[in-house]
């Protein structure tokens, strides 16, 4: 391949990857540029009639071809922003999505202080941006996988935060009391799997995303659980699909959980039910969309 300029490799990358079907053709030929090249926005926009050194040119190549065939642009750079964090990802955990965040801010809006638990925590987003944002002191987040907590440490050690990790299947191996519990458990129908985008289906970790038959599985074992491991007027904060809102809420209330609330997103779809703990006994609230 005879040497091209960075403008150059980026017009030829767009083009690749728009024949690929990839949307943001454009963007990511320019933010995979950035990466192998080191360079911020403004320094790679100063330098794009520079020539592209042989060996960025092998690595641009080989991401475009990755790209192309559905590997997630953050898996290529290992990277993605959440809550102002920059974290590291790989295809051991999910991609934190900008949806997630939706359940950060509803804990912030209640509570910013007390002990803190995240189930299924993947790469501790969740908990790294509330030890960044609020006022815990430190936090526990707990996976059933050995490979997503790998990658927590990765982030828990970047960033510094009082972050402890833990192997569990859910409450299992977790015989403590904390004032919030947060989750983003698996809640895709096994049989909508297949129907997902091919950087879903392909390349994010399964065990991640199915929440068996009906997406419920792991609400209905939250649901009965959590209240042994909340204190009294601990709060339960629960990511669900858009079309789960009505069904976990039924089943936080039939939980002796109160003050239940549906919390819909930015784009106007339920993304977080929340409840509060008094123990048995305690008068139950209705659901409510915000």
């Amino acid at each position: 391949m005879s040497a091209e300029s960075l403008r150059e490799a980026e017009r030829r990358g767009t083009a690749y990857l728009a024949a690929a079907g990839r949307e943001e053709a454009a963007q990511t030929a320019r933010l995979l540029l950035c990466h192998i090249l080191g360079m911020d926005f403004t320094d790679y926009i100063l330098a794009r009639e520079r020539e592209l050194p042989a060996e960025a040119a092998r690595r641009y190549a080989a991401m475009l071809e990755q790209r192309a065939e559905g590997v997630p642009l953050q898996y290529l750079t290992k990277a993605q922003n959440f809550c102002g964090l920059e974290l590291y990802v790989d295809e051991r955990v999910l991609i934190p999505r900008y949806d997630t965040e939706c359940l950060v801010e509803a804990v912030l809006r209640d509570r910013r202080e007390g002990r803190l638990l995240d189930l299924c925590t993947g790469s501790g987003c969740i908990p790294l941006a509330l030890l960044k944002l609020g006022g815990f002191h430190s936090a526990l987040g707990a996976d059933i996988s050995a490979d997503a907590l790998a990658v927590a440490e990765i982030n828990r050690a970047r960033t510094g935060l009082p972050l402890s990790l833990r192997r569990s299947d859910l409450f299992s191996e977790i015989p403590e009391r904390f004032d919030v519990i947060t989750a983003n458990p698996p809640y895709i129908e096994s049989a909508e799997i297949e129907t997902l985008s091919v950087e879903v289906r392909d390349h994010e970790p399964r065990l991640a995303l199915d929440g068996t038959a009906d997406g419920l599985a792991f609400y209905r074992r939250l649901a009965a659980e959590s209240g042994a491991h909340l204190t009294d007027g601990g709060g339960l904060y629960l990511e669900i699909g858009a079309s789960q809102g009505a069904a976990v809420a039924a089943l936080l209330r039939a939980a002796a959980f109160s003050d239940i609330q549906i919390i819909q997103d930015l784009a106007g779809r339920d993304r977080v039910v929340k409840g509060t703990f008094h123990g048995r006994g305690t008068s139950q609230g209705n659901a409510a969309p915000l």
